[in-house]
């Protein structure tokens, strides 16, 4: 499957711009022949705090309308970093769209960064449970930003079958080396490919770094982007891939989950 990340740079609490301009990749990516696109975390509100909480959207109406229509228009499924308002509550979402317009999965960001300048668990409702979605032939679990910190994430997703890992992010400049050495470490301890999407430009003081990427089950970078600019890259991504690697080493397989249990009972009861 060939697929796409849009890196893009968004206009803080411009809500209507952004959407236009996630319109735009959408078309770009299914001219050139992806089946998929990914977008950042909060592509619709741009990402600061007072202005998620201004414009966050309730699902019946607004953004994710709009997303579903461009998906059936250009026949693509759509990855996009979200707000929603439900019940006074205002979540951090990854959704994810059918071509056919369908919401197939909503992933609640569940760990918040709760240190300054973010202070996302003021803004913010954790989610409370980890999602996966079966897109073609494979099996995507579904991550935003701060989750690529937290290794049971993901490793949590492999075990559910997940053969994709999917980052939407809005990752600032000082902690870009850990972006790449993250992205890359998920990618090789869980053998699985990971498409991570970033933004480019500056909210509320925050310099985003760019540098989206697909890496494969191996770690290696299939097609990356600039730390700056905005762009659409795109690579292969395919089910035989994955099954190569793991069968070449299984590390899933030889895991000791005897061993991790026993650890975490003796310490429980300490």
């Amino acid at each position: 499957m060939k697929i796409a990340i849009a890196q893009i740079e968004c206009m803080i609490g411009n809500v209507s711009s952004n959407l236009n301009k996630i319109s735009v990749f959408i078309k770009k990516a299914a001219e050139a022949g992806c089946r998929l696109v990914v977008f950042p975390e909060m592509a619709d509100t741009g990402y600061d705090g007072s202005q998620i909480a201004r414009h966050a959207s309730s699902w019946d109406r607004g953004p994710i309308e709009r997303i579903q229509k461009d998906a059936i228009q250009s026949n693509i499924y759509v990855i996009c970093g979200l707000s929603e308002l439900a019940n006074a509550r205002v979540y951090n979402v990854l959704a994810v769209v059918g071509p056919d317009g369908q919401l197939l999965a909503k992933y609640r960001k569940t760990h918040l960064a709760a240190f300054s300048p973010l202070h996302e668990d003021k803004i913010f409702t954790p989610g409370n449970s980890l999602e996966t979605v079966q897109i073609g032939d494979m099996t995507w679990g579904l991550m935003i930003c701060y989750d690529l910190r937290f290794p049971e994430v993901s490793r949590f997703l492999a075990l559910e079958g997940s053969e994709v890992l999917v980052l939407s992010s809005a990752w600032p400049f000082p902690r870009l080396r850990h972006w790449n050495t993250l992205i890359s470490a998920r990618a090789i301890e869980n053998q699985v490919f990971v498409a991570a999407a970033n933004h480019v430009g500056k909210n509320s003081g925050v310099t985003f770094c760019g540098s989206s990427r697909i890496v494969d089950p191996f770690g290696v970078t299939i097609a990356s982007a600039s730390e700056e600019r905005e762009a659409l890259i795109m690579g292969n991504i395919e089910k035989t891939e994955v099954d190569r690697v793991r069968k070449s080493m299984p590390v899933l397989e030889q895991r000791r989950k005897d061993l991790y249990d026993q650890a975490m009972f003796h310490r429980h009861c300490e």
